[in-house]
């Protein structure tokens, strides 16, 4: 019976992930296809492959211009939510102060807030800041995320014993040699985690570079891959290609990284 089940599970998870990888697959197969054998009858995962679709991307857009304002605003907002989140986590972790309980349950509650809810005062803030149409529209307010606070709180409870602060502390360390020489050397799974779940958030985002870019000199990989759906043409063939190139760059950090980001993840979640 045990055994019987074990194997309903295995059949199970194997099923799940190729429902989940075949369209990625799919995509990437057909990228390289002319636009005629993309609606081919039966269809073929693989016919002639054919870089035009590439090619039409790479030397007839402006793919480049695209792609330098998505790793712009990646890197940037990544940046400043790993110093925001680490600083905040490890405030709320290891410090004393009156109404923390408060502020944890605040920022926790805020999780649950979803854009759509508060994008029109943070517009309004921002219009007023003369920051719409700018990439610093783009890269400050989704920078402070309280996901990240959170990860990282529960992270320093967990892996960082109080005892070790305390005895920096009597050896005569200040908070800041505490916090960059001992704090920071020993949350690298943490800051590994953050970055990865940041640098994706903020480039496969597309709801908040749509309201808040207006011109096409600006416009991130996601928003690009809108010009190819006309109202009635949809070019599929170079939308089927960039999106294969806009996945790279996320391919590259979560792998480069996975070892460091499931330990970041896993570590405040099982003790």
């Amino acid at each position: 019976m045990r055994k019987a089940l074990l194997i309903v599970l295995n059949v199970s998870v194997y099923l799940f992930a190729f429902l989940y990888v075949s369209p990625i697959v799919w995509t990437i197969f057909s990228s390289f296809k002319e636009e005629k054998d993309l609606f081919s009858w039966p269809p073929k995962l693989i016919s002639q492959p054919t870089l035009t679709n590439f090619v039409q991307v790479l030397y007839k857009t402006q793919f480049g211009l695209f792609f330098r304002n998505s790793f712009v605003v990646s890197l940037s907002a990544t940046f400043i939510t790993v110093v925001i989140s680490v600083m905040g986590g490890y405030a709320l972790a290891k410090y004393q102060f009156r109404f923390k309980n408060y502020v944890s349950t605040f920022i926790l509650s805020t999780l649950m807030i979803p854009l759509q809810v508060i994008m029109v005062p943070i517009y309004l803030v921002l219009s007023k800041l003369g920051m719409i149409n700018t990439l610093w529209g783009l890269i400050i307010p989704p920078a402070a995320t309280p996901t990240g606070i959170f990860l990282a709180q529960k992270y320093m409870i967990s892996a960082i014993p109080d005892s070790v602060i305390e005895s920096a502390r009597m050896d005569g360390a200040n908070e800041f040699q505490i916090f960059f020489r001992i704090v920071l050397p020993l949350s690298q799974p943490l800051v590994t985690a953050l970055a990865v779940l940041s640098f994706t958030w903020r480039w496969n985002d597309f709801l908040w570079p749509l309201i808040v870019v207006g011109s096409p000199k600006l416009y991130t990989i996601q928003l690009a891959l809108g010009l190819y759906s006309g109202e009635h043409i949809v070019q599929w063939g170079p939308l089927l290609a960039m999106t294969v190139l806009s996945m790279v760059p996320v391919l590259i950090v979560f792998i480069a990284l996975q070892k460091y980001f499931v330990k970041g993840i896993t570590t405040g979640a099982i003790k």
